[in-house]
């Protein structure tokens, strides 16, 4: 089979690069023969671990960046510094042609700003928005922003409800996801003056989506609507707590059954329903979030990713080639037309 998926992979990028990232590459393969990938990094560290698999090899190519931009570095001083870096020569790639998306478990505030940078934005979008789909009691919610935007004016989330209802079409299959909007109550109201005006705006009939309204926290996982919409900052600040209430939760169930005998027993008979409800929280089958709105597909896995984890964010990027997900946004927003006016506000994705 002709190899016509190129990945461009920042090979340094993460807590446990670029074993974890080579590995998850590997895995990939087994379902995605037909990818190939560019890994960006250190020649002389990733070429031998390239090398230990055949078939990966095959399928790869190397190119030499020398800097490691680092996962506390400011997005302002990657821009200027990381120019010769695994990160910035992966977007390159996207940015030129040579690939047609690119993975990086690195600086997420670095990506944003350089992806940006290079890539540019879809015509009509006024801010790219981190976007993942979460679990719910149901099916997957999609969620923007998730923390590439702290501030974001009315017009901007009205253009995050126009990409998520595009993305939730493309990637989960819905014909007509209904859209929320995350607010601290369902009254109208509520909410800073952004959100109500969004609300406001979304809901004359203008823009042909499935508008619910306001949704609150509880929502996201209850499955109330198929695409939420928030800023960034409260986006980023929901999803880590919700992580952390999974490992704990996790973690306090792991523990009352390691302490108690009749407990252990109890989970040898449950073990295969306990096993099957614990996969859907599973944070590795859940990870790589897109940087939607950009002219061309940008990919941020988790920084503590390990292989299995990695090699998901590489599959959600091939699923946003072959859905042609950037096309179906450029339709969705000539479909809608909105007349509205942008309200410029500086960009913050120090996070």
């Amino acid at each position: 089979m002709p190899f016509s998926l190129p990945i461009a992979i920042d090979a340094m990028g993460g807590d446990k690069a670029p074993e974890a990232v080579i590995q998850g590459a590997r895995l990939v393969l087994k379902e995605f023969p037909q990818a190939r990938f560019i890994f960006f990094g250190r020649e002389p560290v990733i070429a031998p671990l390239i090398a230990r698999n055949r078939v990966l090899a095959r399928a790869s190519e190397v190119v030499h960046a020398e800097t490691v931009i680092a996962m506390d570095e400011k997005p302002s001083v990657a821009m200027r510094q990381g120019r010769d870096s695994s990160m910035r020569a992966a977007i390159n790639a996207v940015g030129d042609g040579r690939a047609c998306a690119m993975v990086s478990a690195g600086n997420t505030g670095a990506l944003m700003a350089i992806a940006k940078l290079v890539m540019k934005t879809l015509p009509g979008i006024q801010r790219p928005a981190i976007t993942a789909s979460v679990p719910s009691r149901h099916r997957p919610v999609v969620m923007l922003d998730m923390g590439a935007n702290l501030e974001c004016s009315s017009e901007n989330l009205v253009q995050f409800a126009i990409m998520g209802d595009a993305y939730a079409r493309a990637i989960n299959g819905m014909a007509a996801p209904k859209i929320g909007l995350l607010n601290v109550g369902s009254e109208e109201m509520k909410g800073h003056e952004e959100v109500k005006e969004a609300h406001r705006m979304l809901r004359t009939g203008q823009y042909p989506i499935q508008y619910h309204g306001f949704v609150e926290g509880h929502d996201i996982f209850e499955g109330t609507v198929d695409v939420v919409v928030t800023d960034g900052f409260t986006g980023n600040i929901a999803i880590k707590t919700a992580e952390g209430l999974s490992r704990e939760i996790y973690g306090t169930l792991r523990s009352a059954i390691e302490r108690s005998t009749m407990a252990k027993i109890g989970y040898l008979f449950a073990r295969s329903t306990v096993r099957k409800a614990l996969r859907r929280f599973d944070p590795r089958k859940l990870n790589g979030a897109i940087l939607l709105g950009l002219n061309g597909i940008a990919v941020k896995s988790h920084g503590g990713a390990d292989a299995k984890s990695f090699a998901n964010a590489i599959k959600v990027a091939i699923s946003m080639v072959e859905n042609r997900v950037n096309e179906k946004i450029i339709a969705e927003l000539e479909r809608v037309k909105p007349e509205t006016t942008a309200t410029v506000v500086p960009i913050t994705a120090d996070i």
